[in-house]
């Protein structure tokens, strides 16, 4: 079930793990509503910007993320999620550890 796509800023051919990252970058960043002939698409990430960056908050962002990349992403099976990071515009940095492909791997860097 690998897939063939394109960079999103440069347009050359992307496959495998480089292809996955960019599906659930585009996945999690893609607010539900917004998907013209796919409404439902995206996660609740977006309904959390303005929301104090707090252990509440990261709770709800680990669970719109799992239930959006379960319902999005079939090649993914997540794992564990950890924030790694929280930059000073209050932007989070994820690391998502799962199966791809019967493959386990990390992912880092998911920028939110």
């Amino acid at each position: 079930m690998s897939r063939i796509g394109f960079e999103k800023t440069t347009g050359k051919k992307i496959t495998g793990i480089d292809h996955l990252r960019q599906s659930i970058a585009d996945i999690l960043t893609t607010p539900i509503g917004t998907r013209v002939m796919r409404r439902d698409y995206g996660s609740g990430v977006q309904d959390l910007v303005d929301a104090p960056m707090n252990e509440d908050t990261i709770i709800k962002i680990f669970s719109a993320t799992a239930i959006a990349l379960d319902k999005w992403e079939p090649r993914f099976k997540l794992g564990q999620l950890k924030a790694t990071e929280i930059t000073e515009n209050g932007r989070l940095s994820l690391t998502l550890d799962g199966e791809y492909l019967g493959d386990l791997i990390s992912i880092d860097g998911v920028i939110l």
